[in-house]
């Protein structure tokens, strides 16, 4: 499973972050980085909350 992320609506509030930080981090300038290419097997279910936890939509899942 990939996640994808939409640059222009990602503002970087970290709500991914705080929920899968093995997965996402905002770095220093704002800017949401993915720790990994695809979701950790077993961290599907986390994956999907991050995905709709995010308040701009800017996170999806691919399989």
């Amino acid at each position: 499973m990939k996640i994808v992320v939409d640059r222009d609506r990602c503002t970087g509030i970290g709500i991914c972050e705080s929920l899968v930080p093995d997965v996402f981090e905002v770095n220093e300038d704002g800017e949401m980085v993915l720790l990994v290419d695809a979701v950790p097997e077993g961290m599907e279910a986390e994956a999907r909350e991050a995905v709709a936890s995010c308040p701009n939509e800017a996170l999806a899942l691919e399989d």
